[in-house]
C-alpha cells in the first residue's frame, strides 16, 4: 500500500486544525477543573453529569471556533426558579450588562414523549428566566452537529450587538486577589459574605471586608443586604469588568 502524499497546503491545514483541537482540549480541561474545584455536593454532581455529549459538541464546534476562550462562561449554572427552588441551566454567560442563558435541546425519544406537565414547566422556567433579566438562547443538537456555522453566527451576532466585539477580549485591571473574589461571587448561589471570602482565601475577616469594599468601589459587586453596615454582596450586572470570570 502506497503512502499518501498530501499537497503542502493540505498538510499545513491539517497541522493548523490539529493545533486548534489540542488548544481546545487543554483549555476545556482547565476550565472544567476550575469549576469543579469551586463546587461540591449536588452542584458538583450536576456539573459532572450535565456536561454531556451535546454540551461538549457545542463548546467544541460552536463556541470555541469563534470565541477561543471560556472566560465568563459557566457550565450547569444554578438559578432560583419561580417555586423558590433551584434549577440548572446548561451554560450561563455572565458579562455586564447582561446575563445570558444558553441551552441545548435534543430531539430524541425523551423529547417526543415529554408529558404535558413537564412541557408547561419548561416553558414557565424560560419565562421566569426572562422575567429575572436573563436573555435566553436555545440550540438544537441537530444544528450543532449539522449547521455549526449558523450557530456560530448567532454567537457572533450576540457578541457584536450587545458587547460591541466578537470574542469578549480581556481588559481587566483587577488584582489577582480581587479576581479570585469576583470568581467566587460569580459561582456562589447565595450573596457573598466576608466570612466566606476569608475562608476561601485563608485571610482574616477584616481583610476580606477591605477587598470586598475595593470591588464595590470598582463596580464589580454591589451590596445585597445591610444599610450602614453591608453584610453581603452580589455581582453588579452594570459592572465594568466581568472579563475576569
Amino acid at each position: 500500500m502506497k503512502n499518501t502524499v498530501f499537497p503542502i497546503w493540505e498538510r499545513r491545514l491539517f497541522f493548523c486544525l490539529e493545533g486548534i483541537w489540542m488548544s481546545f482540549e487543554n483549555e476545556y480541561k482547565a476550565w472544567v477543573g476550575f469549576h469543579e474545584k469551586k463546587r461540591s455536593g449536588e452542584r458538583l454532581r450536576r456539573m459532572r453529569e450535565g456536561l454531556g455529549h451535546a454540551e461538549h459538541l457545542f463548546l467544541q464546534q460552536v463556541w470555541w471556533p469563534v470565541i477561543r476562550h471560556f472566560r465568563q462562561l459557566h457550565p450547569e449554572y444554578e438559578v432560583k426558579d419561580y417555586l423558590d427552588g433551584t434549577r440548572f441551566i446548561d451554560f450561563a454567560y455572565l458579562r455586564p450588562p447582561y446575563c445570558i442563558c444558553i441551552e441545548m435541546d435534543g430531539f430524541g425519544p425523551h423529547a417526543r414523549d415529554i408529558d404535558r406537565t413537564r412541557f408547561g414547566d419548561n416553558l414557565m422556567r424560560q419565562n421566569q428566566l426572562m422575567l429575572n433579566g436573563w436573555k435566553v438562547f436555545r440550540f438544537a443538537v441537530d444544528d450543532i452537529t449539522g449547521h455549526q456555522r449558523r450557530c456560530q453566527q448567532v454567537i457572533l451576532s450576540m457578541m457584536g450587538r450587545w458587547y460591541g466585539d466578537d470574542c469578549g477580549r480581556e481588559m481587566c485591571s483587577l488584582t489577582y486577589r480581587e479576581k479570585e473574589i469576583a470568581r467566587l461571587a460569580a459561582s456562589a448561589v447565595d450573596p457573598l459574605k466576608p466570612q466566606a471570602v476569608a475562608a476561601h482565601l485563608g485571610i482574616r475577616v477584616e481583610h476580606a471586608r477591605k477587598w470586598l469594599h475595593s470591588l464595590h468601589r470598582k463596580g464589580i459587586i454591589k451590596p445585597a443586604s445591610g444599610g450602614q453596615r453591608v453584610r453581603s454582596y452580589v455581582l453588579d450586572p452594570s459592572g465594568s469588568d466581568w472579563s475576569v470570570f
